[in-house]
């Protein structure tokens, strides 16, 4: 059972080393007679992702159910242990628990750091940092797409393993999907890249925040994030490609056939409920503050927007608009963005199901001989997709809850224990209590705490299931 995923997971690991070479060259660019701390730990993720992949090679048509679950939780794990070696080789005095929290907290696109001054850092580090946010973003779709057809393998599986909803079987190869796919990741931090640019950003800034807003990521080459640009221009456009980064990348395959952008029930309802709540917050905020009412609306719209796409870059600090919005805030990070998207939480579609599912229940209540269609737009889910959807809700506020009493039990008071929980669970990074919130860091956490919060953001990216399921015992029976 464990060759095909110790060979995949090798094979990541080798590409993860090769990616380190990009920043290794940034350090090279910059000062010839540099030691980059990026080129030790490329050649050492290398050397032990190539030995993993050669010493387990096989060939193999399919994995199994259980070889697919572990494939996603492994390799994601095993990519945040070794993504730290650069930081450890640049400063040997950071904790292992530090880094692996910074690391785990960039591929899996949660943003949240533990460092209080990222403007002291080498570009190279920086530069890292978005790369993971980057390829955390894109992760399961990078494991279906780029790298297990490359080994022969049917990526269809692990790529239901985080968008287990989806009911977009529009294109019968996937592969062909799969390809549009990175081709529109790519296309967008490109074009978010050079519009920030247009509006003034430096290019070093530009390529970053591009891939932190596409992949809804939420790290920053700045302390105070988008604030220090003190630009609207740059933050209108951070907010359009953080919503584009939490709409389906297949609704951009299908947004040039005819028809198609309006055929997606999923994203116009997102799209509402961001104007709607941005809109909310909005008028409350000028109502409550000194802000006039364009900046009640700059602020808000920008919050609510990073916030509900679960990618954690700010404009301003929320939580100093009072204990009533960041209340606000904690919920809507719950919401997430749409399946199928890099955004992480619950997701629009399932809410959408619920919804659905308790309007059939209310309304046969009132009218119990009628026959009442379940339906989410134009899809009829299926009972088991149903099931699959309160199952997952409701394991994901368990575990959420749960890590919260866990963190509190270290010492930590429960508002901020509860507030982490979330923060991480929900993959939003940004914490509703000031320690945590846009002008906080993870740092003062004790080691405990942080591999708790490693757990947690784990355990969101990766659709809670996926990972609880090898903790069973049945799991592992033969």
């Amino acid at each position: 059972m464990w060759q095909p995923v110790f060979m995949i997971s090798g094979y990541i690991l080798g590409i993860l080393g090769l990616i380190m070479f990009v920043p290794a060259g940034l350090d090279l660019a910059e000062d010839a007679n540099t030691r980059s701390p990026f080129i030790p730990a490329a050649v050492i993720t290398m050397f032990f992702g190539f030995s993993l992949f050669l010493a387990n090679y096989t060939k193999v048509e399919k994995i199994s159910l259980k070889q697919a679950y572990l494939v996603t939780t492994v390799s994601w794990c095993i990519v945040g242990a070794f993504a730290t070696l650069p930081f450890l080789f640049f400063n040997q005095s950071y904790a292992f628990a530090d880094v692996f929290f910074e690391t785990v907290s960039g591929v899996t696109g949660t943003g949240a750091t533990i460092l209080s001054d990222v403007e002291s850092l080498p570009h190279s580090i920086l530069l890292w940092r978005s790369i993971l946010n980057l390829l955390g973003g894109l992760g399961i779709v990078i494991f279906a797409v780029a790298l297990l057809p490359f080994l022969g393998i049917g990526g269809m599986r692990i790529f239901q393993r985080e968008n287990s909803d989806s009911n977009d079987k529009f294109m019968p190869k996937f592969s062909y999907i799969a390809k549009r796919i990175v081709f529109v990741y790519t296309a967008l931090v490109a074009f978010c890249t050079v519009s920030l640019a247009f509006c003034g950003m430096d290019w070093f800034d530009a390529v970053n925040h591009a891939m932190s807003a596409i992949g809804t990521g939420g790290f920053s080459t700045k302390n105070n994030s988008v604030a220090a640009f003190h630009s609207v221009s740059i933050e209108v456009v951070i907010m359009f490609f953080m919503l584009a980064g939490s709409l389906p990348l297949t609704f951009y395959i299908l947004i040039f056939r005819h028809g198609a952008a309006n055929k997606n029930y999923q994203v116009s309802v997102f799209l509402k409920m961001v104007l709607y709540c941005s809109l909310f917050v909005s008028v409350y905020l000028f109502a409550t503050s000194d802000y006039s009412l364009w900046q009640s609306m700059r602020y808000s719209f920008f919050s609510v927007i990073s916030i509900m796409t679960t990618t954690g870059l700010s404009s301003s600090d929320f939580v100093e608009w009072g204990v009533w919005t960041s209340a606000v805030f904690m919920l809507l990070s719950l919401s997430g963005g749409c399946t199928g998207s890099t955004s992480g939480s619950i997701k629009i579609f399932r809410w959408q199901v619920i919804y659905a599912y308790l309007h059939k229940y209310v309304l046969s209540m009132v009218e119990p001989n009628r026959i009442i269609p379940l339906k989410v737009g134009s899809v009829n889910p299926s009972q088991n997709v149903i099931t699959s959807v309160f199952v997952y809700v409701f394991s994901f506020i368990i575990s959420m809850l749960l890590i919260g009493v866990a963190i509190s039990l270290c010492g930590v008071d429960f508002n901020t224990s509860l507030a982490a929980s979330v923060a991480c669970m929900t993959n939003v990074g940004v914490g509703s209590v000031e320690v945590i919130g846009p002008a906080g860091n993870y740092a003062f956490f004790s080691e405990p705490v942080k591999y708790l919060l490693c757990f947690a953001m784990l355990l969101g990216r990766l659709e809670v299931i996926t990972v609880m399921v090898i903790f069973t015992r049945s799991f592992w029976r033969s």
